[in-house]
């Protein structure tokens, strides 16, 4: 195992003599903008890593993934195995733009075979940019410390306006609904979110009527322009 002084921290090492790895993250906002503005409009979908082709959740996120293709979407996804493999299994399947962004790794994270548009990123704040940048909608399937974050930064980029009111769907009621708990007793209770904020996403189950909904709400933030001019 490699010690603390062995690691290569990405943001430790930004230091100030070393301003030419500002010209690296550049170019990796240059090619996400050049290479991903035809998938628009696409639903991000997160989740968990460690999710075998054999799981419910799997297979959950192929037929929804497959199903918004079918509606004209395309998919983003993070790149990886899991859920994001079934993602943009689904979405390749229908014939859709399958979107991998792939993280690159201490522990290397190799992309999933599915995604048909690949970009591959050192920095996450790079890629989260381009996960949301396309995105009309994103979905949270079960997942670890990633999907959580991931889930957060969605929720807090709408609730403070910084990019556009987007739909947000957490996906299996019964695996967040003690998140939920959480939010409402704790951070509604103690007045750090209010009601309304809670009113940023919703949790559904129904892999058509996720999609549905996703459609809908898409539609009423004027979000579809493309896709209905088609």
């Amino acid at each position: 195992m490699k010690g603390l002084n062995d690691r290569q921290y990405v943001l430790n090492g930004l230091a100030a003599k070393e301003s030419w790895r500002l010209f690296k993250i550049m170019a990796e906002f240059v090619e996400g903008f050049e290479e991903l503005p035809k998938v628009y409009p696409a639903i991000t979908i997160f989740g968990s890593t460690r999710i075998s082709p054999q799981h419910p959740y799997y297979q959950k996120a192929e037929e929804i993934a497959r199903l918004l293709a079918k509606e004209g979407f395309s998919v983003i996804t993070g790149g990886g195995p899991g859920i994001m493999e079934a993602a943009n299994k689904g979405a390749a399947e229908a014939g859709a733009y399958s979107v991998g962004l792939n993280i690159k790794l201490p522990r290397e994270q190799q992309p999933n075979p599915y995604a048909n548009i690949k970009l591959e990123f050192r920095y996450f704040f790079v890629r989260k940019v381009m996960m949301a940048k396309y995105a009309v909608g994103f979905m949270c399937l079960p997942g670890g410390y990633g999907t959580l974050d991931e889930f957060f930064e969605a929720v807090t980029l709408v609730q403070t306006h910084k990019i556009r009111p987007v739909p947000i769907v957490l996906v299996e009621k019964k695996f967040w609904q003690g998140l939920i708990d959480w939010l409402r007793e704790r951070l509604l209770h103690e007045g750090m979110i209010s009601e309304e904020d809670l009113d940023l996403f919703a949790v559904l189950d129904d892999p058509k009527e996720i999609v549905a909904y996703l459609k809908e709400k898409a539609r009423a933030y004027k979000l579809l322009s493309r896709l209905e001019s088609t």
